[in-house]
């Protein structure tokens, strides 16, 4: 039998009450359902190239637009400010007209961006994605999913356009706040868990950008990548991977990016073949926004919008977002002529049917219910979540005791707060919070719901009969030159007991702002003048806390260890990674000591903008060594973070031996050394010492976040598949190889300092601390027996680390 192309590969199954609709439609009712039609656009530009590609959008009245049904529509509520309720309202009614006055009576799909929270006006803004990695805790993040599903739901919003599962590998890339972190392992359990949690509320999660996204050269947004197949296949691909099989997520994006030279939205390879036939994915495919049109205007693959759309929809793209500028006029064109067959807009028509009718947008009884009078998107549940999240996700990178405050013999009496973030609520807030990404447009109205600045939450934080003395001084701007407000600052910090220098960067898009979609980096230096001021306020002699809030990792070494010469370093540095409404009050409690910090670093702290891109996932040749003038070695490795208390691990046992294919067993008693309670994010590392080819030295294998109170031990056993150490071999295929591995628990991913135990612990929950402890350097050997083990998807390789106790 001669194979089918791709273009007509993987047909869907669907339900009979599906085929029977599709069987009743016209063309154009076909393609109708395959485009979006983005409302309210004008003027708020959040999308790339949107003001050249909107055209006269907006001009045409909706009966007109909607005539023969209509797939999506945009961003109903996060294009401009509208009240949750009144919106809720008009789509009521507009969902109505469009089942009474089309012939098939389908309502619109509704999707909005749902990255740190619904980008809706007055919406919970949560912690940015590198603040849930820096957490390490997917459960608490799959609370935060469910409680954003559930606010969409009541609003009639179906779709998220989330999680995004790009893996960072070049921290001057503007999107880095939006991805969870370096480590696939990690971005793939936490962006799966978003997933359940979200779609747990019926509400459809979107993948983003598949694939190889993040891989673009030097950093720069909608740039080629020339990743070679073994890396996307073993880096990027997985966390991808993990949401289909593990997640069953619903809809995935396509990326803006081509890989060598192929761009995904017309990678039939991609979308169709490993996508779909391969992984199993039976969702939709959706197109970035004007991804389809950018076939033509910007990778030049297609002479025109009906050749773009002809490549996408064979490739595997179902509906085009945000509006029908290739999938309507010119496809029809092409279709009719016979030069696309009808077939292919079939295949996609039937997908987003399908989607439609598991969305209950096929029922007939649909928006007969009333919409929501009120509508509560910033509830106690949703603060309670985000204030969590906050707390876990921020890391203590140095400290010499200045921290906590409460732990003074002499508590500060006096506290200068300084910096252009002390006192800006836009600060804690990420690239695709509402604020920051529509907001911007709409100077003087107000957020909608509470977020107070580090400095508010501060004075909140530290009030009381005894409460010290707080004095502000802004002392620079974010971004530019001006060093005039250097003098006030170090005046405020010479008549304080302890300076708090707030530092970091401001998020928006294209060019507004220091970070986010389309804002890279040359440089990992703070932005501006910050350096300089945090420099100028440690040359007053007083002990000064350093508080970064950013939405990438900066080149900080010069404030962790100093920059050979012999100038003063901050007595603390805490890390936060843009920590949404709450995130003033959670860095106000770790301030005070009320919160222990527990965040780990989802991404290593560069050394250099000259070292990246850099990844901890490296083989011997990606590190540094004799025999090269440049050294990559980050400041702080993948994983780490300090606490108010200390934390002992030991690894008691690992299984000597297990066939390839299999799963083995580590077991590791923690215990809270200190005098204070704490958690702690157990990190299992592993290394496959001899492979057919070059493997990363060191590789996360599981994690745990686990909290103890002082003196408390607790066991904890990690079950670990061998597909853990799969690889793609010198012919593409995914294998487990047989031999040695070594295994080891430390505090970060460069803690080498394992301390193994001999074997025979009788009891694991009484470490006995007479049995003796082989050299620190040591690490655990497992010996992967048998023949070749060639992975496949119904091994589920990517299923989370079993973690028993």
């Amino acid at each position: 039998m001669t194979e089918l192309p791709v273009a007509l590969r993987a047909m869907p199954e669907v339900s009979e009450r599906v085929r029977e609709l599709h069987a009743q439609m016209t063309l154009e009712e076909k393609l109708a359902q395959l485009v979006g039609y983005w409302l309210d656009q004008g003027g708020n530009v959040v999308a790339p190239m949107q003001g050249e590609m909107a055209g006269g959008q907006g001009t045409t009245a909706l009966p007109d637009i909607t005539r023969h049904g209509l797939g999506h529509y945009t961003r109903v509520y996060g294009t401009r400010p509208v009240d949750p309720a009144e919106r809720a309202a008009w789509l009521w009614a507009e969902q109505r007209r469009i089942k009474r006055e089309t012939r098939l009576g389908i309502p619109a799909l509704v999707h909005e961006e749902c990255l740190t929270g619904l980008a809706a006006w007055k919406a919970a803004t949560f912690p940015t994605p590198l603040a849930w990695g820096a957490s390490f805790d997917p459960e608490l993040v799959e609370e935060m999913g469910r409680l954003i599903g559930d606010s969409m739901k009541e609003l009639g919003i179906h779709q998220g356009l989330a999680p995004v599962l790009d893996v960072v590998r070049d921290p001057r890339w503007g999107r880095v706040d939006e991805c969870i972190g370096e480590d696939p392992y990690l971005v793939g359990t936490v962006g799966t868990s978003y997933v359940r949690g979200m779609q747990g509320a019926g509400v459809h999660a979107t993948l983003k950008h598949f694939v190889a996204y993040s891989a673009s050269k030097a950093g720069r947004n909608h740039a080629p990548v020339s990743a070679g197949p073994r890396e996307i296949a073993d880096v990027f691909l997985p966390p991808f991977e993990m949401a289909v099989v593990d997640g069953d997520v619903r809809s995935v994006m396509a990326s803006y990016n081509d890989v060598d030279g192929v761009p995904m939205h017309s990678s039939g390879e991609y979308l169709t073949e490993l996508l779909r036939e391969k992984w199993g994915f039976d969702g939709v495919v959706v197109a970035d926004y004007f991804g389809v049109a950018f076939l033509s205007v910007m990778h030049a693959i297609a002479a025109d919008r009906g050749a773009a759309a002809a490549a996408a929809l064979q490739a595997g793209v179902d509906v085009e977002l945000p509006s029908g500028d290739a999938y309507l006029e010119p496809l029809t064109a092409l279709v009719k002529d016979g030069d696309v067959p009808v077939e292919v807009v079939d295949r996609a028509v039937l997908r987003a049917l399908k989607q439609k009718e598991e969305l209950g947008l096929l029922e007939p009884d649909v928006y007969e219910d009333e919409p929501p009078a009120v509508v509560d998107v910033d509830s106690p549940a949703h603060r309670d979540v985000a204030r969590r999240l906050a707390e876990e996700s921020v890391v203590l990178l140095a400290n010499d005791g200045v921290l906590p405050f409460g732990s003074w013999h002499d508590k500060p009496a006096r506290v200068a707060v300084i910096g252009p973030n002390a006192d800006r609520p836009e600060a804690l807030m990420g690239c695709y919070s509402f604020a920051n990404h529509v907001l911007a447009h709409h100077p003087g109205v107000p957020a909608g719901f509470e977020i107070p600045s580090l400095a508010e939450a501060l004075a909140t934080e530290l009030g009381g009969p005894d409460a010290p003395e707080l004095t502000f001084a802004r002392g620079c701007d974010v971004e530019g030159d001006d060093t005039s407000g250097f003098a006030e600052a170090v005046a405020a910090a010479e008549a304080a007991d302890v300076a708090v220098v707030v530092v970091g960067d401001q998020a928006g898009l294209f060019g507004r702002g220091t970070v986010g979609e389309g804002n890279d980096s040359e440089s990992l230096d703070l932005p501006g003048v910050q350096r300089e001021l945090v420099e100028a306020v440690l040359a007053t002699g007083r002990p000064v806390v350093m508080v970064l809030l950013t939405g990438r990792p900066y080149a900080i070494g010069w404030a962790l260890d100093g920059d050979g010469s012999g100038g003063r370093t901050p007595g603390a540095v805490l890390q936060a990674f843009f920590p949404g409404e709450e995130g003033g009050s959670a860095l106000a409690g770790v301030l005070s000591g009320r919160v222990n910090p527990s965040g780990r670093l989802p991404v290593s702290l560069p050394r250099s903008s000259g070292a990246q891109p850099y990844s901890y996932l490296h083989p011997i040749l990606g590190g540094a060594s004799e025999v090269t003038s440049t050294d990559s070695t980050p400041v702080r490795a993948f994983g780490f973070g300090l606490s108010y208390t200390t934390f002992e691990r030991e690894l008691v046992s690992v299984d000597p031996s297990v066939e390839a294919g299999g799963t083995f067993r580590a077991v590791v008693v923690v215990t809270n050394a200190g005098e204070v309670a704490g958690s702690d994010v157990v990190q299992l590392y592993g290394h496959d010492v001899v492979s057919s080819v070059a493997r990363p030295t060191t590789q996360l294998l599981g994690y745990h976040r686990v909290d103890l109170a002082p003196g408390e031990s607790t066991t904890i056993a990690f079950d670990v598949p061998t597909t853990r150490f799969a690889f793609s071999d010198r012919k593409m295929v995914r294998i487990v190889e047989p031999g040695d591995v070594e295994v080891w628990v430390g505090a970060h991913a460069a803690d080498n300092v394992v301390r193994v135990v001999a074997e025979g612990i009788a009891d694991l929950d009484e470490p006995n601390d007479s049995v003796p402890v082989l050299p620190p350097s040591a690490r655990r050997l497992v010996t992967i027996t048998g023949d070749v083990h060639e992975v496949t998807t119904s091994d589920r390789r990517w299923v989370d680390t079993t973690v028993a106790p």
